[in-house]
């Protein structure tokens, strides 16, 4: 069993995201799925980060670690989009992580500090064209983590949805979100 701390996207707390929590509590982890927009969900994606640019990333990040300071260390930090940010930040730089799961985002290793914890695994999972992640620099973000942190997966699926595995969102795919979730389990199995 690990625990995991879950941040949602740009949309907000989700139910797609809340259901992906329930799925991974479903396979016996534990599973903590904090607000960081005191309850203000979207239905597009522009919305959602307009409203993430108005509070500031760095508070959403900070809104993150908050969530992760009442929390013991020894736990995996995951993060969907926007919420790889925080995600990420803590898995670098709060001691203790036991992993990192980013999907459809990853931000470059510089950004929180230039290096990343020995022995934390990292997976991460994109659409190949996702335009958010082929244009905006996340994939090439991706390709720099995984060459740069011993035994880290980038797992690219086909298509160009960004939130590919929130099931109420434009661009959802079955078929990628149920691998991606079974590789998500498999990797939390050899931690537990």
């Amino acid at each position: 069993m690990a625990e995991v701390l879950l941040f949602h996207h740009a949309l907000g707390l989700t139910p797609g995201c809340l259901a992906f929590a329930d799925d991974l509590r479903a396979a016996g982890h534990v599973v903590l799925a904090p607000d960081l927009y005191d309850g203000k969900t979207f239905t597009e994606i522009p919305d959602g980060v307009a409203y993430a640019e108005e509070i500031g990333f760095d508070t959403v990040i900070a809104r993150g670690e908050q969530a992760a300071d009442v929390l013991p260390t020894g736990i995996v930090y995951a993060g969907f989009s926007l919420g790889v940010l925080p995600a990420q930040k803590l898995a670098q730089t709060r001691a203790g992580a036991r992993g990192a799961l980013l999907f459809h985002s990853a931000i470059p290793l510089s950004e929180f500090g230039g290096t990343w914890p020995r022995g934390v695994p990292l997976q991460i999972h994109m659409m190949e064209a996702d335009p958010f992640a082929v244009e905006g620099g996340d994939l090439e973000a991706a390709r720099e983590l995984v060459s740069t942190v011993d035994g880290a997966q980038l797992f690219l699926y086909p298509g160009d949805g960004h939130l590919f595995a929130d099931p109420g969102v434009p661009g959802y795919d079955a078929d990628a979100a149920a691998l991606l979730e079974q590789r998500v389990v498999g990797f939390l199995g050899k931690l537990g």
